[in-house]
C-alpha cells in the first residue's frame, strides 16, 4: 500500500473514531437529558401529590369553629336519644364525682384488654388524701379470651382474692365493713345503674360466649362469692369516667375528661336538667357525668381524605369510629404509611421499586411515626433509620427524608386541631368558651390522659395551641389542659368511694 493509502485508511478511521465520539456524545448527552426530565417529572408528581394532600388535610380556624358547632348539635341529639345520633352520650349513672373528703380502703379493677390491674388505696380524707396505693397488673391467659365468661371472671377473681390476701398493716378496713370495689370495664355497655350493666359485645380480641346481654357487675360477683371474696362493686365506670373522676380528685375545677391514646373518648359533667333522655329524679348534685364515646362523631365537616376514606372501607368496622380514625394513635401512622405509599408508586419516592413492606398494613405506628417526626439532626439520619429499619429501604434520600417529615407533620397537625375542635365543642356546650357578664372567667380544667397525648410532644403542643386560638386569649387563660395519669385505675377507686353504701348512710 502506497504512503498516499495509508494515510488517506488513516483519515478514514480518525473520521470514524471522531463521528463514534460524537454520536456516544450525544447519546450521553440524550441519556442526560431524559434522566433530568425524568426527574423533573418525579418531582414534579411528588409536588402534587403533596400539595394535594396539604389542601385536604387543610384545618382553617373558620372550618375548626363549625366542626365545634357540629360536636355541639350531635351532644344535644345524643341527650334527646334521636334516632341514629352518631353519639350515644351514655349515663354513666356517676353523679357524685370525689371531692377530697373520702376516706377508707378502696380497691378497683381495671379490665380493658389483654391485660388487667388490680389496685388498692388508702384515702384520708381531705388532710391526707392518698395515704398508700398498691397495684398489680395480671396476664389474661389467651384461651380465656375465647372460653366461657365462668372461666374468664373466676380466673379475675381469684387473681383479686389472691391480691387481697396481701393487704399490709398500712391498709385498714374497720370492723364490719365490707370491702368495696370499682369496676373500671372498658368494653361497649348498655349501663342500668352505678354498678350495674348489660355487656353490648366483646372487643379488643375477646369472644367469649354467654355474657353479650349479660350484668357484668353481676358476673363479677357471683365470681368472687366463688372464690370466698366479700367485696361489693360500688361503681361500673368506663375508663374516661375514672379519668375524670381522678382528675377531679386532683383539683376541683376539672369539668371534662378526654382520653388521647390508642383510641379517644370523652366524658364531662352535665346539669342533669339538660339531659332529656333522663327519666329519672333528678340527683342530688343536680349533675350527671356523661360518657360521650365522642370516637364515633361524625359530620360533612371533617375534612375527609382518600386516605381516611380507604382506610375507614378497609377497617373491621367500616363506617364506625370516624373521628377516633382521624385522631387517635391507632390510625396517625397508617395515614402517613397509605400517604408514603401514594407518593412511592406515583413519584418513586423510595426509588424504582415500592419497598414491599411500604404495601403492609399498620406496619408505620404512632409512635414510630412521633419518632420520625421529632428528629432535630440536619439530614434527619434517624428518620432515615426509621424508614430502613420498618420499610427496609437501605438508602432514602435527603428529599426523600424530608417529605416524610412534611407528611408525618401535615397529619399529626390534623390530628391535634381536629382534637382540639373537639375539646372546643365541649367547652362551648357548657358555656366555657366565653367570659361571663362581668367580664370575669371561673378557672377550667380540661384532664387529658393517654400515650398520644402524653408522649408525642409536637401533637399535644399544637392541640393546646389550637385550643388557645379558638377561645382567644382573654378566655384561654383561665382553661387549662392537664396531663392526668393512671385516671382510668385509680378514679374508679375513687368513684367507689364516692358512691360507697356507707357514704349514702352517712
Amino acid at each position: 500500500m502506497g504512503k498516499g493509502a495509508v494515510v488517506g485508511a488513516a483519515v478514514v478511521v480518525g473520521a470514524a473514531a471522531a463521528a463514534a465520539v460524537g454520536v456516544a456524545m450525544v447519546s450521553l448527552s440524550r441519556r442526560r437529558r431524559r434522566q433530568r426530565e425524568a426527574e423533573d417529572e418525579r418531582k414534579r408528581k411528588a409536588a402534587a401529590v403533596i400539595e394535594e394532600v396539604e389542601q385536604r388535610f387543610s384545618t382553617p380556624t373558620a372550618l375548626l369553629r363549625g366542626i365545634a358547632d357540629a360536636m355541639v348539635e350531635e351532644m344535644e341529639r345524643g341527650l334527646r336519644a334521636e334516632p341514629h345520633a352518631p353519639l350515644k352520650m351514655l349515663i354513666s349513672y356517676v353523679d357524685n364525682l370525689p371531692t377530697g373528703d373520702e376516706q377508707g380502703l378502696f380497691y378497683a379493677l381495671d379490665l380493658g384488654g389483654t391485660n388487667f390491674r388490680v389496685i388498692r388505696v388508702q384515702l384520708g380524707g381531705r388532710d391526707k388524701r392518698v395515704v398508700k396505693q398498691q397495684y398489680e397488673e395480671v396476664s389474661i391467659p389467651p384461651h380465656l379470651m375465647v372460653g366461657t365468661s365462668t372461666e374468664l371472671f373466676d380466673f379475675i377473681a381469684a387473681e383479686l382474692e389472691k391480691f387481697v390476701r396481701t393487704e399490709g398493716e398500712d391498709f385498714h378496713l374497720p370492723n364490719g365493713k365490707q370491702r368495696e370495689l370499682g369496676f373500671t370495664f372498658s368494653f361497649p355497655v348498655h349501663q342500668t345503674s352505678i354498678s350495674s350493666g348489660t355487656l353490648i359485645k366483646w372487643t379488643k380480641g375477646f369472644s367469649i360466649n354467654g355474657t353479650v346481654g349479660e350484668d357484668v357487675v353481676a358476673e363479677l360477683s357471683r365470681a368472687m362469692e366463688r372464690q370466698g371474696l366479700d367485696m361489693k362493686v360500688a361503681a361500673l365506670v368506663n375508663d374516661t369516667v375514672g379519668t375524670l373522676a381522678g382528675g377531679r380528685y386532683a383539683d376541683n375545677d376539672v369539668v371534662t375528661a378526654v382520653i388521647l391514646g390508642t383510641g379517644t373518648n370523652a366524658a364531662y359533667v352535665e346539669h342533669a336538667n339538660a339531659i332529656p333522655k333522663w327519666t329519672g329524679l333528678l340527683p342530688r348534685s343536680g349533675n350527671m357525668v356523661i360518657n360521650m364515646e365522642w370516637g364515633n362523631f361524625r359530620s360533612d365537616k371533617l375534612p375527609r381524605s382518600e386516605y381516611d376514606k380507604s382506610l375507614d372501607f378497609e377497617s373491621l368496622n367500616p363506617g364506625e369510629q370516624i373521628y377516633e380514625k382521624m385522631i387517635s394513635g391507632m390510625y396517625l401512622g397508617e395515614i402517613v404509611r397509605r400517604i408514603l405509599l401514594k407518593l412511592a408508586h406515583d413519584a418513586s419516592l423510595f426509588g424504582d421499586v415500592v419497598p414491599p413492606k411500604l404495601e403492609q398494613l399498620f406496619i408505620l405506628r404512632t409512635p414510630d411515626m412521633s419518632a420520625m417526626h421529632h428528629d432535630t439532626s440536619h439530614d434527619l439520619k434517624h428518620l432515615g433509620a426509621k424508614l430502613k429499619d420498618i420499610l427496609g429501604v437501605a438508602d432514602t434520600s435527603l428529599e426523600a427524608r424530608y417529605i416524610t417529615l412534611h407528611v408525618c407533620d401535615l397529619v399529626a397537625e390534623r390530628g391535634a386541631r381536629l382534637a382540639a375542635a373537639g375539646i372546643y365543642g365541649i367547652l362551648k356546650k357548657l358555656g366555657k368558651d366565653k367570659l361571663l357578664c362581668d367580664f370575669s372567667q371561673q378557672r377550667t380544667v380540661v384532664a387529658i390522659d393517654g400515650g398520644l397525648y402524653e408522649h408525642y410532644k409536637k401533637f399535644s403542643a399544637c392541640l393546646e395551641a389550637t385550643l388557645t386560638d379558638l377561645l382567644g386569649e382573654e378566655v384561654a387563660s383561665s382553661v387549662v389542659v392537664k396531663l392526668a395519669n393512671d385516671g382510668s385505675g385509680i378514679g374508679a377507686a375513687l368513684l367507689a368511694a364516692s358512691h360507697s353504701q356507707y357514704a349514702e348512710a352517712a
